[in-house]
């Protein structure tokens, strides 16, 4: 479950902030804290943070604009633009998700406050994971008008489109202001409400000290409205803000310019353990294949090792060869017939046997051609020729057959003729 820390920043000084740590469902995970950013900033740890700006400075509204969503950003300046006073080149826009009504809450802030608030948390060593405006720490109920009363602040929205915030007035004026009670003093309001009744009961979120200060109100509002009823904190309005915030509502003002970039550490940190045991495994296969890689080389080497041993008993005097394969296939296309590869090897070792077993004996020349295998060989004797001949022919794999034999020297020179046995 993931937990955030949410920071108030206070209205006034810059450097001094609320704050409490909560998880992903609103509960509380330390009590509220006042302090400096910098101390502040010594809570975060693991946690993903969210600020809560002062929502005097961000102007809540809702527009209707039938754009796809990538477009939307920037259409805003052009769709409030007559209803600001300030140029829309110095305002920054943000928007949050269509509404069932089908009109999209916006939040406007000036460039020079969000620079501020942001140079205020970089400087602490804070980067927020959300700025939103802490009004939207007042959960919109349906059919209920919700108020929260901070400081000389009330936060107020009648549970559908209307979010405000308004400064220095009491709960009563504060819904005379939006025309949930009757003050008599403007036609507008009646005929606004008359078309778009607002809803007839009022949640207040307030402190004990406000709560006895404005009884008069509360007694007042009963009398107008179906119910009133008073919740109060007793530990302050933070935790009732970082309840609502923290379960994903609000808008982020981090969007357009000062969105954030990827933050890829973030999106591993879950997967950490099992990405090193995952590199762990990777390593030791790795290793494995690297010793498999060295015996196969060592065990290539004593097999080029002992052909070559082989290949200079039968034929003396050729140098070593680093490509055993190329000779293989030399000796097949001297003989003509590379389709038949293990019949030519088989004899070649079969002969090697013989040749081994008669050391005296030396082989002269060697043709193979369509599988059979011609061979003129020098022994001391003829006895050794026969000696040769049996050796070959043992296995019952192939059979050995002196064509001729002829006086040379005081060595016997002989044609012998080697074939798979039964052909």
């Amino acid at each position: 479950m993931s937990e955030y820390l949410v920071i108030r920043l206070d209205q006034s000084q810059s450097q001094l902030a609320h704050w409490i740590a909560v998880d992903s469902t609103g509960a509380r995970q330390s009590p509220p804290a006042i302090g400096t950013l910098q101390e502040a900033a010594g809570e975060i740890g693991e946690r993903q943070v969210i600020v809560l700006v002062p929502s005097t400075e961000v102007l809540t509204t809702s527009v209707d604009i039938p754009v796809k969503r990538a477009k939307l950003q920037a259409a805003l300046p052009y769709a409030l633009e007559e209803c600001l006073a300030e140029d829309v080149e110095e305002l920054h826009f943000a928007a949050g998700q269509r509404r069932s009504s089908g009109l999209t809450p916006v939040s406007v802030v000036s460039h020079e406050r969000m620079r501020e608030w942001l140079s205020a948390l970089e400087f602490t060593g804070i980067t927020p994971d959300s700025v939103v405006a802490e009004s939207y720490g007042l959960a919109r109920i349906p059919g209920t008008i919700s108020m929260l009363l901070a400081e000389d602040l009330v936060f107020i929205n009648d549970g559908a489109d209307l979010e405000l915030v308004m400064q220095g007035v009491s709960p009563g004026d504060a819904l005379a202001a939006i025309g949930a009670l009757d003050d008599g003093t403007t036609s507008g309001d009646e005929q606004e409400t008359a078309a778009n009744p607002l809803p007839r009961h009022v949640l207040v979120y307030c402190e004990p000290g406000d709560d006895e200060q404005y009884q008069h109100d509360w007694i007042a509002m009963r009398h107008e409205l179906d119910s009133v009823d008073v919740k109060l904190l007793p530990d302050g309005v933070m935790p009732r803000l970082a309840v609502t915030v923290a379960t994903g509502s609000g808008i982020n003002l981090l969007q357009g310019q000062y969105a954030p970039g990827k933050e890829y550490a973030g999106l591993f940190r879950p997967w950490k353990y099992a990405a090193i045991l995952l590199l762990a495994f990777g390593l030791i296969g790795i290793g494995a294949k690297a010793l498999d890689l060295y015996l196969l080389s060592q065990q290539e080497a004593g097999l080029r090792q002992t052909f070559n041993a082989e290949y200079q008993q039968m034929l003396p005097g050729v140098p070593e060869t680093d490509d055993p394969v190329a000779v293989i296939e030399s000796l097949q296309r001297r003989v003509g017939n590379v389709q038949t590869p293990p019949l030519f090897l088989q004899s070649i070792q079969q002969l090697s046997r013989a040749m081994q077993q008669n050391r005296q004996a030396r082989i002269q020349a060697i043709s193979f051609r369509a599988g059979v295998m011609d061979l003129r060989i020098s022994a001391p004797d003829v006895a050794t020729l026969d000696n040769v001949q049996r050796a070959i022919g043992e296995s019952g794999q192939f059979r050995a057959a002196i064509q001729s034999t002829d006086q040379d020297g005081e060595k016997v020179s002989s044609r012998i003729q080697i074939q798979a046995a039964g052909s």
